[in-house]
């Protein structure tokens, strides 16, 4: 009889609480619509509708974003590790979606259920919906519903920028249980500090009886950000892959398919449409092409602002960074897309491609491996992107800057301190990295006993 491992064990037992959970009645919830039913704007049928429409269109934008994202990994990964990548990138989605219902959803929306001042509250597991939460009078653009699923979208985000940074020698099994804790946790929390309405929303100076507060409109820092402190933290605790950096000298790993690179960020390109315009949460005609239009303007402005760069430093047109440069415009225009102009627009994304070519050959120099710069595009120019809020825009000026700061380091402390932390107990316990034997042949025979591509015989196994 075949004996299941004891990390396949923990990990079937997990899964099995995880779907139970899914059926909790949230009373929580119930009472924060029922609350809302009475401040809640009239609107016709025909808007609700429209809004709603817009909201789930923008929610399947997001979900198409995980394949950009697996097929950007894998590309630029070798052939020998590509259906460890596309694994760990098809489970991504569904952890975040199964721990987001589980707990995320009310813990970045505690509503009244704040258990320590407005730094951490819950309100409770599971989701649930009555009469009132599937219309307007839930909100005048999505049901309940709805705005679950838009919001659960964005949950796995976080877990798949982690992956390309870690990727090519971490163990499949210690990245999952990293992968559900992370976004069940982590994720959740620092969200609710501010699109949760929670401490970094108060944030003063109290203008017109409202606070200044933070801001992050699509989440520069709030997705992006919290991604890269946790693929920081990752790549600090793993090491560098065997090869990568030998006698002191940095040894380039290529990608084994530039096609599939590019098509994932084309694929991410699109769905960021809905990530940004999406975030308007309506389907209002001014903001929401406002907004399209900024998303894609620094999208293009950092492409350009990337190949420029890496023509100038390291003397030839790199696509691999051009395509990074393109991710970097858009990871920095997120916080501020519905204020800013295209000029600004421009300008952001310009200056996050440069970023974006300068930290990967930082990160490089620092003995930092990350085999598809996702600290770089997401963490640094996340960090950027949020502070840009204060330089440029309709909410530019000293007071924004600095809550704007104050935002950038609260989370990035507490989600690099978790990460760092969660990772370091999974090296302790059970092992993060694969054997060194599993790491050059692949891990796709070590981890799968499978090959994304049987009938291509490599040169080279390194």
């Amino acid at each position: 009889m075949y004996k299941i491992p004891a990390r396949n064990r923990f990990l079937a037992i997990a899964g099995t609480l995880i779907v139970s959970a899914l059926c909790a009645h949230n009373l929580h919830s119930q009472e924060a619509a029922e609350a809302a039913v009475a401040a809640a704007p009239a609107i016709s049928p025909e808007g609700f509708t429209v809004n709603n429409l817009w909201m789930m269109i923008s929610a399947a934008l997001v979900f198409i974003m995980h394949l950009g994202f697996a097929t950007l990994e894998s590309g630029l990964c070798r052939a020998k590790n590509a259906v460890n990548i596309l694994t760990k990138n098809s489970i991504i989605p569904g952890i975040g979606i199964l721990t987001y219902a589980l707990v995320g959803f009310n813990l970045m929306y505690p509503g009244d259920s704040w258990i320590f001042g407005k730094f951490f509250g819950f309100a409770g597991f599971g989701i649930a919906a009555d009469a009132e939460t599937v219309t307007s009078a839930y909100n005048v653009g999505y049901t309940y519903w709805t705005d679950f699923l838009f919001q659960g979208m964005f949950a796995a985000t976080a877990a798949t920028i982690v992956s390309g940074a870690v990727a090519e020698r971490i163990k499949l099994s210690s990245f999952l249980i990293f992968s559900v804790i992370f976004v069940a946790i982590a994720y959740p929390i620092t969200g609710s500090w501010q699109w949760g309405a929670g401490w970094l929303k108060e944030l003063g100076p109290v203008t017109d009886d409202t606070p200044l507060g933070f801001y992050d409109f699509a989440g520069s820092t709030l997705v992006h950000s919290v991604g890269g402190w946790g693929a920081l933290a990752g790549v600090i605790v793993l090491g560098p892959r065997i090869g990568k950096y030998v006698d002191g000298k940095i040894r380039p790993i290529l990608g084994h398919s530039l096609p599939l690179a590019v098509i994932g960020v084309f694929l991410l390109w699109l769905g960021w449409f809905g990530f940004n315009g999406g975030s308007v949460l309506s389907a209002d005609p001014a903001l929401v092409s406002l907004v399209l239009v900024t998303t894609t303007i620094s999208a293009s402005a950092g492409g350009l602002g990337a190949l420029l760069t890496s023509w100038i430093v390291i003397k030839k047109p790199d696509l691999s960074m051009t395509l990074n440069g393109i991710l970097a415009g858009l990871v920095g225009i997120t916080a501020g897309a519905d204020q800013m102009l295209p000029a600004s627009a421009a300008w952001i994304g310009l200056i996050a491609g440069a970023l974006v070519v300068l930290s990967v050959i930082f990160f490089d120099k620092m003995k930092l491996d990350d085999p598809v710069g996702a600290i770089s595009v997401h963490l640094v120019c996340g960090i950027f992107g949020t502070l840009a809020v204060g330089l440029f825009g309709a909410k530019a000026g000293i007071p924004q800057l600095i809550n704007q700061f104050i935002g950038v380091a609260a989370v990035g402390a507490f989600t690099f301190i978790f990460a760092l932390a969660l990772f370091l107990i999974l090296k302790v316990t059970m092992g993060i990295r694969v054997s060194a034997e599993e790491e050059i042949e692949g891990l796709d025979i070590g981890e799968h006993g499978n090959e994304a591509y049987p009938d291509f015989q490599s040169s080279t196994h390194t």
